[in-house]
């Protein structure tokens, strides 16, 4: 079905190849000015606490790290690992076109070090000290699928952020990687990544009230002289780091006053692989808060359009993010964790949920739509999107997205590629030619603590 809105004009900002887009919609003051007095609602701290329990205990694809058994049996370890690292049933090929083969394949097979596998494993815990990508294999090597689209790395999942904690699992025979499970993925993580300590001290840092939120899209600690382990290190949007206390802050550190800085306790890695902590310090005027922002719309507005223009990076690929990497970055500075991929929250039971079949009709659809809350999550196959009100009557979202297609007013059919989080009319977007976007939306999710949860 096509579906044509006559009733919108063609807007753009420059040459923009968006559908109704004006610049001043490019802005989040715009979007937050449209909020209305009973918009305004919000949730607090101890129901975020709540909400992210209940994920925990009932989402099969939530994991507290630091609640993992001290050993795991060769079955549970094996089974974990056949999760991630399994060979494929669709082709694979390196960027000159080669076909992977199961020679290739044996090669990563063989660093998975299953011959090391005992009958029972110890687990060892750690903290990461740099942003890292997680990985199919153990292995840097790019492959990509049929399509041969350059931009999708097949062997990339997702990534690992300062101060995360993480089980693990497993050694690669190269002892370069290690397999890590951190509170919504289990893949391969580069050690130099990783710092390995007690668990007990873990906890003891994961669990301080007095910390800093990364609320920007990209902070960095401030620059040290000969300390390159504290210097300049990226920080994520949702990165916390613990707060030093008032009895262990400094008058003057790195031959600099601290005055017009933070200091935060930093996870460093020593020559063994160890895990020890460095002062680091945060410039005050970086985008950072103390503690949690306030889960309210003009707040899920804010953070959203500070990736505006961000290139989409699949996988959290190109030192980005993708559209599931984008929400839950977002959502991370209210302190509300989700699962890794769409496909998990969208059929995921928690929050408030309004999901629909292919037998419900659009008009169904467009009811609930019409109805939409700032911050609410749009789930289409593989792909999520954040609602941000209404323009002309028609409803808008921002998302991390790749292609980009619709229907013209001359009745031309425009496809190509946005590979960038943006902000867009969401009726008018086609999957194809024959599919839109609202012919396959299967959720739309409000996170919530709902009274259900609540019992």
């Amino acid at each position: 079905m096509m579906l044509t809105l006559s009733c919108l004009s063609y807007m753009t900002h420059g040459a923009s190849n968006i559908p109704d887009i004006s610049d001043k919609q490019l802005n989040a003051q715009y979007w937050q000015q449209k909020l209305t007095q009973d918009q305004w609602m919000s949730m607090k701290n101890s129901q975020v606490k709540a909400f992210n329990q209940l994920l925990f205990t009932h989402n099969e694809h939530m994991v507290q790290p630091l609640q993992t058994a001290d050993s795991l049996s060769k079955v549970e370890l094996l089974g974990k690992l056949s999760r991630i690292s399994a060979v494929p049933s669709s082709a694979r090929f390196y960027a000159d076109g080669t076909q992977l083969t199961q020679s290739h394949f044996q090669h990563y097979l063989d660093n998975l070090n299953t011959q090391s596998i005992k009958k029972m494993n110890a687990v060892q815990f750690g903290l990461v000290v740099k942003r890292s990508a997680m990985r199919t294999f153990p292995t840097l090597d790019k492959v990509y699928n049929e399509q041969m689209d350059l931009d999708l790395d097949r062997f990339q999942e997702t990534a690992v952020f300062p101060g995360e904690a993480v089980a693990i699992l497993l050694s690669s025979t190269d002892n370069k990687w290690f397999l890590v499970q951190n509170y919504n993925y289990l893949a391969w993580v580069e050690q130099e990544a990783i710092a390995i300590g007690d668990k007990q001290a873990l906890i003891q840092y994961t669990d301080q009230s007095d910390f800093l939120m990364i609320t920007g899209a990209k902070v960095f600690t401030s620059y040290v002289p000969n300390e390159p382990k504290i210097s300049q290190v990226q920080l994520d949007m949702g990165v916390k780091l613990p707060l030093l206390s008032a009895g262990q802050q400094h008058k003057e550190l790195y031959g600099q006053s601290t005055a017009g800085n933070y200091e935060v306790e930093l996870p460093t890695r020593n020559e063994d692989g160890s895990l020890s902590f460095k002062t680091a310090l945060i410039g005050r005027t970086q985008d950072v808060q103390q503690g949690y922002l306030e889960f309210t719309p003009k707040h899920v507005i804010a953070q959203a359009f500070k990736f505006l223009g961000e290139r989409y990076g699949w996988g959290h690929d190109y030192n980005g993010r993708d559209c599931t990497g984008f929400v839950g970055e977002i959502y991370k500075t209210f302190g509300i964790l989700m699962p890794r991929n769409s496909g998990q929250q969208g059929k995921g039971e928690y929050g408030t949920n309004f999901r629909f079949n292919a037998s419900t009709e659009v008009a169904a659809k467009m009811a609930v739509i019409d109805q939409l809350q700032v911050g609410d999550l749009i789930y289409i196959p593989g792909h999520v999107m954040v609602y941000l009100g209404k323009e002309n009557g028609q409803p808008f979202v921002i998302h991390d997205v790749k292609g980009l297609a619709y229907w013209t007013p001359d009745g031309d059919y425009y496809s190509g590629v946005l590979n960038a989080v943006s902000v867009t009319p969401l009726i008018k977007l086609q999957l194809n030619k024959q599919t839109t976007y609202l012919d396959k939306i299967y959720n739309i999710k409000r996170i919530t603590l709902t009274s259900k949860q609540e019992r």
